[in-house]
């Protein structure tokens, strides 16, 4: 019997967590990985990480083979091979498992005792869209009490095929490690656009850094998926991509920031979502170029003047825009301090925990109100900080 899970224990306290970091490693599931950094800094959380996923993937397809057969569940269950998976030795308050996406969830079968061991059940999946939801996989989230979808948009359909709460709960970031505050940094890189782009606007980008007028970082990477529209890769270690990440944004002036899938409007089908790009550019104070969501959501969450000034996908003019910013460095130094701000108050990932703390009637560690602590410190060292537009 192969192996499919290995228990990494924490420090001791009440959390349980189920990760795919050893298997799944492309370079957009670095996110939902640094949520499960910080659960663990907080919670002292055990870890249960998926270290084989072939057997699992056998499993799953012998799975929806027998649910699409039988249309029975338990029936479908029988036909699942066992698999070798860590037992679990004690109880724990709270399972919380996190999902890059919902076809990930047959993963649950690598912890089998988990209800019985945990007080309680959430989980989190970091992307879903309305149009490509697999019901027979979602359906193995009956025994939680709560769903939290990173996605705004498809939370009612979610609710209605696993008959549980399921409940939106944004993306955010660690911005205690993107935050350019207490040692700001010298802004180096005039722009950085990195992930999905225009052809156009990179163009117009390039054109500038060939001249010789800005430092201009990008991928270089081979685009994929349908079209060439993915800028994706693999990534050795996700908290040290994390990390990369955050130091060149803190280095950065202009970060372009656009929605979730903007170069595929005919997939969205309007339903937008806000993409990390947001998170993590305010966290680090730089100015977000780019097309956001024209959902109240978004208007909701990024509510401070400037939070992004709007860059049309498609922009030839990316260099003129940006000129005429810099000719106000007053506005750029109060959309840094800004940004930081309402990110260490309102966009860390110990804020999303401590909702969903709340929504599941559980008390906050004392290691989370610390964290929360340390963040309005930080907040106000943003208000007060001397500009660094220079």
């Amino acid at each position: 019997m192969v192996t499919v899970g290995q228990l990494v224990r924490g420090s001791g306290g009440s959390v349980l967590q189920l990760s795919m970091r050893r298997v799944h490693d492309l370079v957009a599931f670095c996110l939902p990985y640094e949520l499960e950094d910080v659960v663990a800094e907080v919670t002292g959380a055990d870890r249960v990480e998926v270290a084989n996923d072939r057997p699992l993937e056998f499993a799953r397809r012998m799975y929806k083979l027998g649910r699409l057969a039988t249309r029975s569940r338990r029936l479908a269950r029988a036909m699942v091979p066992r698999l070798g998976v860590p037992a679990l030795t004690r109880d724990y308050d709270l399972f919380l498992p996190v999902f890059n996406n919902p076809y990930e969830l047959f993963a649950l079968h690598a912890v089998p005792d988990w209800r019985q061991r945990c007080r309680v059940a959430a989980c989190f999946i970091s992307e879903v869209w309305d149009y490509d939801i697999p019901e027979y996989l979602l359906e193995l989230l009956a025994d939680f009490d709560h769903i939290f979808l990173a996605s705004y948009h498809p939370t009612q359909d979610v609710a209605r095929i696993v008959g549980r709460p399921c409940t939106y709960l944004p993306l955010a970031v660690d911005v205690l490690r993107f935050a350019p505050y207490p040692s700001p940094p010298w802004r180096s890189i005039d722009v950085c656009n990195i992930g999905r782009r225009s052809p156009v606007t990179h163009a117009a980008l390039l054109r500038l850094a060939r001249e010789g007028r800005i430092f201009y970082y990008y991928d270089t990477v081979r685009a994929s998926g349908e079209g060439g529209r993915q800028m994706t890769f693999s990534v050795g270690n996700a908290s040290e991509h994390r990390l990369l990440l955050a130091n060149l944004l803190k280095r950065s002036r202009y970060y372009v920031a656009n929605r979730s899938r903007v170069n595929e409007p005919e997939i969205v089908g309007g339903k937008e979502e806000i993409s990390s790009r947001f998170y993590e550019g305010v966290a680090a104070g730089a100015v977000l170029l780019g097309e956001p969501p024209g959902s109240d959501e978004f208007r909701r969450q990024f509510d401070w003047q400037d939070a992004v000034i709007r860059l049309s996908f498609d922009s030839p003019d990316a260099g003129e825009i940006m000129a005429a910013i810099d000719a106000n460095p007053r506005r750029i130094e109060r959309i840094r301090r800004d940004n930081v701000c309402n990110a260490a108050l309102r966009h860390d990932w110990v804020h999303r925990l401590h909702a969903l703390f709340d929504t599941l009637r559980i008390r906050p560690t004392e290691a989370m109100l610390a964290r929360e602590e340390r963040l309005r410190s930080l907040a106000a060292l943003a208000r007060e900080a001397p500009g660094d537009a220079a």
